[in-house]
């Protein structure tokens, strides 16, 4: 059975960091690409990056670049999201989830397989 376990949420100021967590069982982990979602109330789920399969090729969304970090430790069946310079708007539960694609882009319609989130909240 395929289970994502995404972690590492909390509240936390803007210009904080967090770091999530998503650790994968039940399948070959490194061959899926690993995407990091997000979704707030009343709004559908937003691509925010993913990671080829190998981890050696990552894809952001334009709001995060430059404040946000993909990675993936393939031994240990983990991906990461270091999150740095947070703003309120980060605020979401954020999911990750896995695609057969290597480097599938940001739109939810490649994913197949889902964790359940983690609650991020930005704010003083």
């Amino acid at each position: 059975e395929v289970q994502l376990q995404a972690s590492g949420g909390g509240l936390v100021q803007p210009g904080g960091s967090l770091r999530l967590s998503c650790v994968a069982s039940g399948f070959t982990f490194d061959d899926y690409a690993i995407g990091w979602f997000r979704q707030t109330p009343g709004k559908g789920r937003e691509g925010v990056s993913c990671v080829s399969r190998s981890g050696d090729t990552t894809y952001y969304q334009d709001s995060v670049k430059g404040r946000f970090t993909i990675s993936r430790d393939n031994a240990k069946n983990t991906a990461y999201l270091q999150m740095n310079s947070l703003k309120p708007e980060d605020s979401a539960v954020y999911y990750c989830a896995t695609s057969r694609w290597n480097l599938p882009g940001l739109s939810p319609s490649v994913y197949d397989s889902w964790g359940r989130g983690t609650q991020v909240t930005v704010s003083s």
